[in-house]
């Protein structure tokens, strides 16, 4: 079989996966969240709204000893995708270009998306490919080698390519990536074929799931340490990386106030931009899980003002009462 072919199979096998992976959820979906014979909403993890779900389920947060927030189901008050798209209206979108986003507030639960398909990584996946590399560590009961913990430094803070090509062999490619996010929770995401882990496909919503595996404790398949270490690394992302999602955080680009990582590549099919960034803001004194996915941008600067300002309104979406829906519970 030729090569060609041989990646067209692989893309085929990888697809149908992701496919039935799909069809698992939905079949929980219809099973679990009927109550009383009224649809409860979709569910995002182990009882958490979903991103982007038509009639989401909201939570209240609850205390940890570890300081993270855990959440409680509790009915919506506000329709939150609604809200995104009315701050989505005023984002100025390039011709020919697509942007999705999704947010989600980790301490009430509450989340929305806008937009819709799959878009390829470019280098955000660099963070899925990290936390698939942790939880084989943490599998296996060991800490990162040296080398490892090297190659992760540099695939984060300079986003090094051939650092994240040497995990990415580590992790076994994209059926190891595959692996990794079925455990996560991840239901629309494929690894590249062969070594491209930078056109890995995903969705805005799945990235914020990975984002929930890396920031909440509750219901994350990453120990503490493995969290921390990952947090630590989007936080320390070099100079001229600090743009996209870091806009919408207090501070902006320049404050300590985000956690991010950022994609791009120009496809040599179209000249035109893939410009992604993912991550961690704190606005208005809460944190937001952001993440803007994009394709078709002329130029990578003109991709970065579209992440950006996307960001910006999905940030917006929790900005009145301090984020909590009225009449919401807390405990």
């Amino acid at each position: 079989m030729s090569p060609s072919r041989t990646r067209r199979a692989r893309r085929s096998r990888r697809a149908r996966r992701v496919r039935r992976r799909r069809a698992r959820v939905c079949a929980a979906l219809v099973a679990c969240v009927v109550v009383g014979g009224t649809a409860a909403g979709a569910v995002y993890r182990q009882g958490h709204a979903r991103p982007g779900a038509g009639g989401a389920v909201s939570s209240s947060a609850s205390a940890r000893a570890d300081g993270e927030a855990s959440v409680e189901t509790v009915e919506p008050d506000v329709d939150r995708d609604a809200v995104l798209a009315a701050a989505m209206a005023s984002v100025t979108v390039p011709d020919g270009a697509e942007v999705s986003v999704a947010v989600l507030d980790p301490a009430s639960g509450e989340g929305a998306a806008y937009g819709t398909g799959v878009f390829d990584t470019a280098s955000i996946v660099k963070v899925d490919i990290l936390a698939a590399l942790l939880l084989r560590a943490e599998d296996a009961g060991r800490t990162l080698t040296a080398a490892e913990k090297s190659y992760a430094a540099a695939m984060i803070e300079k986003s090094d390519n051939d650092s994240a090509s040497a995990l990415w062999r580590t992790i076994g490619g994209a059926d190891g990536l595959d692996a990794a996010n079925e455990r996560f929770g991840l239901t629309g995401t494929a690894g590249g074929d062969g070594p491209l882990w930078g056109l890995t496909q995903t969705t805005a919503a799945d990235q914020v799931t990975l984002l929930r595996q890396v920031f909440v404790a509750d219901g994350s398949e990453l120990g503490e340490a493995s969290r921390a270490y990952v947090r630590g690394l989007m936080g320390a992302v070099v100079d001229g990386q600090r743009w996209g999602v870091s806009a919408a955080a207090d501070g902006g680009a320049d404050g300590s106030a985000w956690a991010l990582k950022n994609g791009w590549l120009r496809r040599s099919t179209t000249g035109l931009w893939v410009v992604n960034s993912i991550g961690r803001v704190t606005a208005g004194g809460r944190d937001r899980l952001v993440a803007v996915v994009s394709r078709g941008s002329a130029a990578q600067a003109e991709g970065i003002a579209l992440t950006e300002a996307a960001a910006r309104a999905a940030v917006s979406v929790f900005a009145e009462a301090g984020g909590a829906g009225a009449g919401q519970k807390s405990s």
